[in-house]
Parts: C-alpha cells; structure tokens; sequence
C-alpha cells in the first residue's frame, strides 16, 4: 500500500473485553465493550487514566506512565498478589487475547501472553496491538529533555515496524551493560568490543527506522489535520544524522570505531557520548515557523495532537487498521472547533478512542457514537 492517507480506515483495532485485577485502585473489574470510543468521565482521582494505563500494559513499550512495576499492584492488596490486566481485542490479524502481570511476587519484570503463551518479546506484541496515546504529563514534551521526545517517536516507530522495539531493547541493554563494565573496570576488550558491535548494529537499525518513519509521517504533519496545526519535523545529531552522509554498514563500522575510541571518556561521564540515543527531533511550527518549545502552551497541545491523529491516520492507511489511541484528558483543554474536529478525525478513522474527563457533557459531540462508562472510586459503570 503506498504512503499516502485513504479515507476510512479497512477496520480497527478494538478492545472487546478488559478485565484489571489489583491494579492502581481496582480490586477486580470487567468491562465488556463495543467497537465504538469508549469515554470515561468521573471525578479526579477516581481511576480513569489507570484504565488507560492498563491498557498501555498489553502494549509495546514502558506503560502510559513509564512507572516502575512495583508502584502497579493495588496498595491495599493481599501480600501474595499480583497486578494483572487481560485484553480481549480485535487485533492486526483477528481475534487476540492478551495479558500482563507482574512475573513474580515483587519482580520488576513484566510478564507477558498472547493467546495464553509466553509472548517472544515486545515485537510480538506489536505484530498483533498498537496504541498510540496522549497524557498531560506530555505537555512539556518540547520544553523537556531530548530523550522524553525519543520515547515519544519511538511508540509512533511501533506501529510501523514491530521489530522497532526489540532492536531498541537489545541497544538499550547493551548501552547500560557497556557503561556498567566501564565504570567498573571490569571486561576485556574483546568483550567491550562486541558490545560495542551490538550496539552499532542495532543502533543504526533504530535510526533508520526512525528516519523511514518520519519520511512517511512527515507530509500528513505538515499538511495539519483540519484545525490543528502543521509542523515541521527532523532529526538532530545521533546516529540518524550519520545515516544522512553515509550507507547503513559504513555507519555501524564508524560507529563501532567511536564508541572503542570513547571508553576512557565514557568510563568518567557514564552512558555512551555517540549512539542512537543522542538524537533529538525537533518540531516547527508550521504557520510561523517557530520551534515548538517557543510556542504557547496551547500551541504545543495542537501540535502534539496533529502528530498523533497523523501518526494513527498513517497506521489505518498502511496496515488497513487504526490503532488504538488512549487520550487522558486532551477534550477538557480544547474549544469547540477542535473538539469536533478532534471526534471528527476519530470518527473517520473508525478508531477505538479512549477518552478521559471529569464532566460527560465535553464529550456530547460523540452522541450515540460512543459508549459512556462512569468511573468512581475503583469502580466502573457502563451509562
């Protein structure tokens, strides 16, 4: 299928049946569901973006929240449990179940089962799930550090390219395995070298995957989508810079060369001084040309939310599906043209939105096009 945007997407992923067991505030809860958006509206506090968050966990990536897995499990929660979520869900390919969890009592690892199977890594998720979300927590995603903007890219890479997140995985581990040894002196230098060789391997595969994604996504974020702005959106510095004056192999052997070259330093400040985790992606305005981190508060909120509905508009048209977009609390801040142009998009798409808010009347614009679950206190009742 070729790059450009189709109308409505072929179909659309959508969760059929969610079930959360000692998670965040829930004790147990079953939610049955339909295709259509799913709102949630409730009070502060009451539970709607651990919702969101559980989803997340059935996902490729660190969750919603990037939050440790000990913080998930319900505080009040017997000794011997364990935080689980289950996902019925219409997926790339049919029918899926799928389910997280803590592995073990206390364990920092996540276990995941697809089809009640050990999952072979995050890249099996991403061959049968994509989500795409927004938190406020994102609103300082221009003004923040570069690597809050990488993982941001990275989950839109996720949903292009399954095996995105498994090459990030290895380099990630290679990185911090790479700096451990060199801070402590331990290792020979046969074996720093072929961490090394790892990490240029799959580092230069992360970086062409990011570039492959933003040549495609780049045209739809230029063009906005209906009121929300277009942008302007490139790669700074890392290896996706050393990807634009030379072929992928002659990268990975440059870049081996460097990080050999860089041990002493690197022993000192820790991390690695080149890889593919010191890109950055800058964002431009579209109208006025000013860089993202200058614009309004408001501005940057549009923007953010033009990149996603692309991104997603770019998955319906390449994979024939829309993903699933988890939205905490983005209605609340808009007028009511880009509410209606936001719903719009959705609605277009045939996208399973999850929608987060405190009042259900932001939402009306939905009408019977949605379904309405009011969320208090750990509790969920489908209106």
């Amino acid at each position: 299928m070729e790059d450009g945007v189709s109308a409505k997407a072929l179909s659309a992923l959508s969760v059929k049946r969610l079930t959360v067991t000692d998670f965040r505030c829930f004790t147990r809860i079953v939610l049955d569901l339909d295709p259509r958006p799913v709102v949630l509206f409730g009070l502060n506090g009451a539970g709607k973006t651990s919702l969101l968050e559980a989803l997340s966990m059935v996902t490729p990536g660190r969750g919603l929240r990037a939050a440790p897995l000990a913080d998930l499990r319900r505080r009040s929660a017997p000794p011997e449990s364990r935080w689980g979520v289950a996902v019925e869900l219409d997926g790339y390919g049919g029918p899926v179940s799928l389910g997280a969890g803590a592995a073990a009592q206390g364990s920092a690892r996540r276990a995941l089962r697809i089809d009640g199977q050990a999952a072979r890594g995050q890249a099996a998720l991403a061959e049968v799930v994509s989500a795409l979300w927004l938190t406020p927590a994102m609103d300082r995603l221009f003004v923040d550090g570069a690597s809050s903007r990488r993982r941001f890219f990275d989950r839109l890479v996720f949903g292009f390219d399954p095996s995105h997140a498994t090459r990030l995985g290895v380099y990630e581990r290679s990185l911090r395995e790479r700096a451990r040894l060199l801070r402590d002196r331990q290792g020979d230098a046969a074996w720093l070298s072929a961490l090394e060789a790892r990490m240029a391997e799959n580092g230069v595969a992360v970086a062409a995957a990011r570039r492959t994604t933003l040549r495609r996504l780049a045209p739809l974020v230029s063009a906005g989508v209906g009121p929300f702005p277009g942008a302007a959106m490139s790669f700074h510095g890392g290896v996706e810079a050393m990807l634009d004056r030379m072929p992928a192999l002659e990268a990975e052997a440059e870049l081996s060369e460097t990080l050999a070259a860089s041990r002493d330093h690197d022993a000192g400040a820790g991390g690695a001084r080149v890889g593919a985790h010191r890109c950055d992606l800058a964002v431009i305005h579209g109208a006025g040309g000013v860089p993202a981190a200058q614009c309004s508060s408001g501005e940057q909120k549009m923007l953010l939310i033009a990149v996603i509905l692309a991104a997603a508009r770019l998955q319906a048209t390449l994979r024939g599906t829309a993903p699933l977009l988890l939205l905490d609390e983005v209605a609340a801040h808009l007028d009511g043209d880009h509410r209606a142009a936001l719903f719009g998009e959705i609605a277009d798409m045939g996208a399973q939105a999850w929608l987060t808010g405190v009042d259900r009347s932001i939402f009306a614009g939905f009408g019977d096009a949605a379904q309405y679950i009011a969320v208090a206190a750990g509790t969920v009742t489908p209106q």
